[in-house]
C-alpha cells in the first residue's frame, strides 16, 4: 500500500494502478461504479470545478472510515465521487461533506433508478424547467404584475387551493394583448442545466415529460426546443387577440400532474422503480409522490421534506447522478 496525501487522492482515482492506500490509519479501496461492493451504503458528492478536490479528500480523512472510492461519470459537465462503506454514514458524515462549499452530498439506495435501463421522467415547468412563473411575467407585462405574484408565492407555499388561485391570478389578465405570450416565449429562460439533464437522459432512452400548472404555448414552446416526448398544461382562452381571464379544459393541478406520472408510464411500458419527477412547489407533492423517486429542486419547505431527495445548491446536471449503473 502506499501513503495517500490530500492532494494525490484524485490522481490515484483517475490513473493509479494499485487497488487500494493507507491513509493515516484509513483504508481506501477502489471500484468502478456498477461494481459497487455488496452489502456497503454509498454516498455521492456531486460538485462542479474549481470546487477544491483538497477540500474533499481532507474530510475523506477526516471522516476516518474504511471506504470503497470511484469517480462516477456523467456526459452533464459536473463531478462527482462516490463513497461506499461497511458502516452507516450517518448524520455527522452528511454534515462534514455537505459543509464543503458548492458540495452537495447524496445517499444512494441500492434500488435507486437506473440511468442505462428505460426510465421516465415527469417535470413540473415553472421555477423547475424554467426559471420564471410565467402566470407572474404575464401579468407584469400585463400591468398586474405585483398582486398576482403574491397569490402565486402562496399557491406555490401550499396555503391556498391551486385551481382556485389560478383562475382568480388569469382573471386579473382579462383584456391584454394575446401578443405577450409571443413575448414571453420568445425570451423564456431555461433552467440552467436542463438541456444536458434532458441530453443525457435521452441518450439512454429515457422518456421525458412536462406537466404544468401554467400553459399551453410555454410547455409547447418548451417541448419543441428539448423535443420532450409530450407536455401538459391549462390552456388560455383568448377571442379576438385579446386574453378573456379565463381556462377552459381540464384543469392541470397537482392530481393531474401525479396521474401524468402513471399514464405515461403505462404508455411507454416504464416498469415500477424507473419513474422519476422533479418540482419545487407545494402542487409538485402528489407528482413526487406518484413517482419511484421523487426530486425536490430548489424547493419549498413543504415539498423539500417529502421528496426523496432535494437538489438545493447544484442546477439539474446533478440529476443524472443520483442514478446509478448497472
Amino acid at each position: 500500500m502506499e501513503s495517500l496525501s490530500h492532494t494525490s487522492l484524485f490522481s490515484w482515482l483517475t490513473n493509479g494502478e494499485t487497488a487500494s492506500y493507507q491513509n493515516h490509519g484509513q483504508t481506501l479501496s477502489r471500484h468502478v461504479e456498477s461494481q459497487a461492493p455488496e452489502g456497503t451504503t454509498s454516498l455521492r458528492l456531486i460538485y462542479e470545478s474549481p470546487v477544491s478536490e483538497a477540500e474533499i479528500a481532507r474530510a475523506i480523512s477526516v471522516s476516518a472510515l474504511p471506504l470503497s472510492l470511484a469517480l462516477i461519470d456523467r456526459q452533464s459537465g459536473l463531478n462527482c465521487i462516490e463513497l461506499c462503506s461497511n458502516e452507516p454514514f450517518n448524520f455527522t458524515h452528511l454534515q462534514l461533506f455537505s459543509s464543503i462549499e458548492s458540495v452537495e452530498a447524496f445517499s444512494i439506495a441500492p434500488e435507486q433508478p437506473v440511468l442505462n435501463r428505460p426510465g421516465i421522467l415527469v417535470m413540473d415547468m415553472d421555477s423547475t424547467a424554467i426559471e420564471i412563473e410565467c402566470i407572474d411575467e404575464l401579468a407584469a407585462m400585463a400591468g398586474v404584475g405585483e398582486a398576482v405574484a403574491e397569490v402565486t408565492e402562496r399557491a406555490m407555499q401550499g396555503e391556498l387551493d391551486f385551481e382556485e388561485s389560478l383562475r382568480g391570478r388569469v382573471s386579473q389578465l382579462t383584456g391584454a394583448d394575446e401578443s405577450i405570450i409571443q413575448t414571453l416565449c420568445d425570451k423564456l429562460p431555461l433552467m440552467p442545466g436542463i438541456t444536458e439533464m434532458v441530453r443525457e437522459l435521452q441518450s439512454h432512452n429515457w422518456r421525458v415529460v412536462v406537466a404544468s400548472g401554467g400553459f399551453t404555448p410555454f410547455v409547447g414552446h418548451l417541448k419543441a426546443l428539448l423535443n420532450l416526448d409530450a407536455a401538459y398544461a391549462n390552456k388560455l382562452d383568448i377571442e379576438e387577440g385579446k386574453l378573456v381571464g379565463t381556462v377552459s379544459g381540464t384543469v392541470v393541478d397537482a392530481q393531474f400532474k401525479a396521474d401524468t406520472v402513471d399514464r405515461c408510464a403505462q404508455l411507454w411500458n416504464i416498469p415500477r422503480g424507473q419513474r422519476l419527477a422533479i418540482g419545487d412547489g407545494a402542487n409538485d407533492i402528489p407528482m413526487i409522490q406518484a413517482a419511484d423517486y421523487g426530486i425536490a429542486y430548489h424547493a419549498k419547505p413543504k415539498l423539500k421534506r417529502l421528496a426523496d431527495v432535494a437538489i438545493s445548491q447544484l442546477d439539474l446536471r446533478a440529476l443524472p447522478y443520483l442514478l446509478r449503473l448497472v
